[in-house]
């Protein structure tokens, strides 16, 4: 259902293509941080009918409860102050931006949309206001170039 191999997979083919950046991949965020075992009774909820929104809900648990302030400590320990950030989740955005960070641009990574998916990834973009295109992706992301001259990384979250 959800999509976030195939962007792990996508943002590396970005940062090797780029010949430099930065994925910075933080434990404890499986099921937008609910955890393997909440995300199984999210998904068995899903099955029944509901959205990933409203399963998390039902489960008593947040929509999102990842926190971002590792991920801005490692890039800050790693040198990035200014960067294009490679997700779809403005929260990540408005998240790394709020710890002092430069965040230059945001690319987005737009993965195939399937029958699997579809629904998924709606209702990220409807009620969590993730980017996402049509079911017409191709798997690769817009044309922006993924480094300037003001940036110091590419990094992925």
């Amino acid at each position: 259902r959800c999509d976030c191999g195939n962007q792990l997979a996508l943002a590396m083919q970005q940062i090797e293509a780029a010949g430099r950046g930065v994925l910075v991949y933080l434990r404890g965020h499986e099921g937008r941080g609910i955890g393997l075992g909440h995300k199984l009774r999210a998904y068995n909820l899903q099955d029944d009918g509901r959205d990933t929104v409203e399963a998390n809900e039902e489960l008593g648990l947040a929509v999102d409860s990842r926190e971002y302030g590792i991920g801005a400590q490692i890039l800050r320990d790693l040198g990035v102050q200014s960067m294009k950030l490679m997700t779809n989740n403005p929260s990540k955005y408005i998240g790394l931006k709020g710890y002092g960070l430069t965040v230059s641009g945001r690319i987005p990574l737009l993965t195939l949309i399937t029958s699997e998916n579809k629904r998924y990834l709606e209702t990220k973009r409807v009620k969590m206001g993730h980017i996402y295109g049509t079911e017409h992706n191709s798997g690769n992301v817009k044309t922006d170039s993924v480094e300037d001259s003001n940036s110091n990384g590419v990094t992925s979250l």
